[in-house]
């Protein structure tokens, strides 16, 4: 039996883009969530062809409904309910490595005041 109309955050954790459902209502109740450009609550039923924007920082996934679920299934099978439309640029945005961590030698403990703002003022020329 096919579906006709399923609600958002149970097709978004039957096909593994949340982990659990109640995670996928939550993003939902905060507005990371758009239907068709709309923002949807996690009671929004979709339908087959509508278009999903999933905001999960640092990137924004967008997703085409091919197939409607219910239930959970493997990772390997879930792509035949969705088509990724999510671009190559928000997709590298995973792959940032210009990231600025402050190493610290094991059992130095915590930045006294003056190293801490040492370490401001280098984190400050670095977004300057």
């Amino acid at each position: 039996m096919e579906l006709e109309k399923i609600r958002i955050d149970k097709w978004l954790w039957a096909v593994r883009i949340f982990k659990t459902r109640n995670m996928a209502a939550d993003a939902c109740r905060k507005g990371k969530v758009l239907v068709n450009g709309t923002e949807a609550k996690p009671s929004r039923e979709v339908r087959a062809g509508e278009m999903i924007v999933v905001r999960k920082l640092p990137v924004i996934y967008t997703y085409k409904i091919k197939r409607l679920i219910d239930k959970r299934q493997s990772a390997k099978v879930v792509k035949d309910f969705f088509e990724d439309l999510t671009s190559v640029e928000e997709l590298d945005k995973l792959n940032v490595k210009d990231t600025f961590f402050i190493r610290r030698d094991r059992g130095t403990g915590r930045p006294t005041k003056k190293e801490r703002r040492v370490i401001d003022k280098m984190i400050d020329n670095l977004n300057k």
